[in-house]
């Protein structure tokens, strides 16, 4: 199976054509002022002395390579001088500041000199991975290749000092990246060598030859060799990278242990260590993954990487192996837990992305809880280059292809037009996905295939064609148009009981979007809600979130007043209705500080 890159298609209309023009518009440019502010833009220049404002950092390289390859996605759809000299100011700067050898890092090019390869979990193959992915989308873009020939000599001396010498202090990098990143640069180059190398990292975490001690074996996913890791373990967005990489070299190799791991893997982390929004990484402690079905709520780590990198991961995995629920999964992700991670105007963002607030909490001494805003910039800023990145190139999600057939894994209002094993074919997709299941798809081209995914959602769905693994089968000639109607009920989704805190209450979920409350439209103890279903209703409520889809629903409270200088009172009976509005989860903490609550209660 082969995907079909973004690159092969355009993002024409509706849902995610506004979110692509606000990064390309807005976001792009408010990343790279704070980027610039804090001193990673400036880095490169590798001038900084004791006394200097902002000190270089371990990892500041990864977040200005994260932002050049964003641009580098809006650059292969279009001129943008803006975005163009930067990366070629940033590129110079790179080339000129490279050693003999072609190692670069910002930090320990003029601090730490003598640490290089010394310190495991000190980044520097997790950042000279995010260097390839932009150098590799760079020379796509603008078709000239001088960053991607000053990275590829980095490359060579990592294979010469990892693999043929072994002098560096560590085998595998504490923060994987560079595995996917080099199954990458194979692709692009069609050299084997870095195919081998990225086997090589792949094959050597968790070998007696690589030992680690105690929780940091788990934390690093080097408790085990990559072939017999069945749980998701340890810092989540290094789990999810590692697991990217496994799913590559499985489908490159053929190998079979590396995809039994990682179809184990991918039903732990989808069957009982992911919230209903997509989001994994439970723990804050080390940014991991907990015990099975260990999934609270105010505490959720959640991170926006780690949340993507899931749907990362299932992308590969789809290409192994056609089945709709790692389809599914990303649908999920994108809709719900990766997207609240980005303000509705593209200037801020959350590093964690909690799935209940209740600000007063924050009150309680010694207690730990996430952030109720989005931020501009974090000292640890993963999250914002990697939004941008994402949602550039969001694209790459829609379609595979293996011979003839074409598998339409994601709605998004789009035109693609690519090559088939015995022809070629044009798709256009109109749709108002994700608030409106109807979809047209219009084809063009030489007779195929077209598998079609049954959202694991609509589960009223009537297929009128053959269905594989979550696929219908259409066969499609030339001026074929499909027309597809996915009904969006609102549907109460309850947890596993094992999830203790969510027992005996309710998600609201309609089509692929989840929904949530918020004490601004709701008032006071939302936890106290009940709902009845059947009287929900979506609307474009303007006073509520201009733009942005809403559900007016009854609900119904209990009468305050009975409590008045009481704290318990003998169960009562009457309940006082109002209207309570829901919004789409991804909305959330955008008009300041307030409770929100996903899992309520039905009437």
């Amino acid at each position: 199976m082969k995907q079909i890159s973004f690159e092969q298609l355009d993002i024409t209309g509706g849902f995610w054509k506004q979110k692509q023009d606000l990064i390309k518009n807005v976001t792009m440019k408010a990343v790279y002022d704070r980027f610039k502010e804090t001193g990673r833009f400036d880095g490169f220049k590798c001038d900084w002395q004791e006394g200097m404002p902002n000190k270089p950092h371990i990892f500041w390289d990864s977040d200005v390579a994260k932002w050049i390859e964003a641009a580098a996605y809006i650059l292969e759809k279009g001129h943008n001088d803006f975005l163009r000299n930067i990366c070629e100011e940033t590129i110079d700067l790179f080339i000129k500041n490279q050693d003999e050898n072609g190692y670069f890092n910002q930090y320990f090019n003029i601090i730490d000199c003598d640490k290089r390869f010394k310190v495991r979990d000190w980044h520097e193959l997790y950042c000279l991975g995010h260097f390839i992915e932009a150098a590799i989308a760079y020379a796509k873009a603008t078709n000239e290749d001088r960053f991607l020939k000053a990275v590829c000599r980095y490359v060579d001396y990592v294979k010469k000092v990892f693999i043929e010498e072994k002098s560096a202090a560590f085998l595998t990098p504490g923060h994987e990246e560079i595995e996917l990143a080099l199954v990458k640069l194979y692709d692009y180059t069609g050299d084997k060598k870095y195919l081998d190398m990225s086997r090589y990292f792949v094959e050597t975490r968790g070998t007696p030859e690589n030992p680690l001690h105690g929780w940091e074996q788990k934390y690093n996913q080097s408790h085990l060799p990559a072939r017999e890791q069945f749980t998701a373990e340890g810092h989540s967005v290094r789990a999810v990278y590692f697991y990217s990489a496994m799913a590559d070299l499985a489908l490159r190799l053929g190998d079979e242990g590396l995809r039994n791991a990682c179809e184990k893997l991918f039903e732990n982390i989808t069957e009982r260590r992911m919230y209903i929004t997509g989001a994994i990484g439970s723990m804050p402690r080390g940014e991991q993954f907990s015990i099975d079905y260990d999934l609270p709520n105010l505490t959720a780590y959640a991170e926006t990487c780690a949340n993507l990198g899931l749907a990362l991961f299932s992308r590969r995995m789809t290409l192994i192996e056609p089945d709709s629920r790692y389809a599914d999964t990303v649908e999920r992700v994108i809709y719900n837990g990766f997207l609240s991670g980005i303000s509705l105007d593209g200037k801020a963002f959350f590093y964690e992305n909690p799935l209940e607030i209740a600000p007063k909490l924050r009150l309680r001494e010694g207690e730990r809880y996430p952030i109720t805003q989005r931020l501009e910039v974090f000292g640890c800023s993963c999250c914002p280059p990697n939004i941008v990145r994402f949602i550039s190139s969001i694209g790459d999600f829609i379609y595979a292809a293996k011979g003839n057939t074409v598998y339409v894994n994601q709605y998004m209002e789009s035109k693609a037009a690519f090559a088939l094993e015995n022809g070629s074919c044009e798709i256009e997709q109109q749709t108002g996905y994700p608030f409106d299941g109807k979809v047209t798809i219009k084809y063009k081209g030489d007779p195929a295939t077209l598998a079609v995914r049954i959202p694991g959602w609509c589960t009223g769905y009537v297929a009128a064609n053959p269905v594989v693994k979550g696929y219908e089968m259409y066969e499609v000639k030339d001026g074929d148009v499909i027309e597809l109607e996915f009904d969006m009920p609102f549907v109460a989704l309850e947890a596993n009981p094992h999830i203790r805190d969510n027992a005996g209450r309710y998600a609201i979920m309609r089509g692929p979007i989840v929904f949530c409350m918020e004490g601004v439209d709701n008032g006071d103890c939302i936890k106290d809600i009940r709902l009845d279903l059947a009287t929900a209703c979506l609307t474009e409520d303007k006073s509520v979130l201009d733009g942005v889809p809403c559900v007016k629903v009854t609900g119904y409270k209990r009468d305050l007043s009975r409590f008045e200088r009481k704290l318990y009172v003998p169960k009562g009976s009457s309940l006082i209705p109002f209207e309570a509005t829901m919004i789409p989860y991804y909305a959330f903490a955008n008009r300041g500080e307030t409770d929100m609550l996903i899992w309520t209660m039905l009437k």
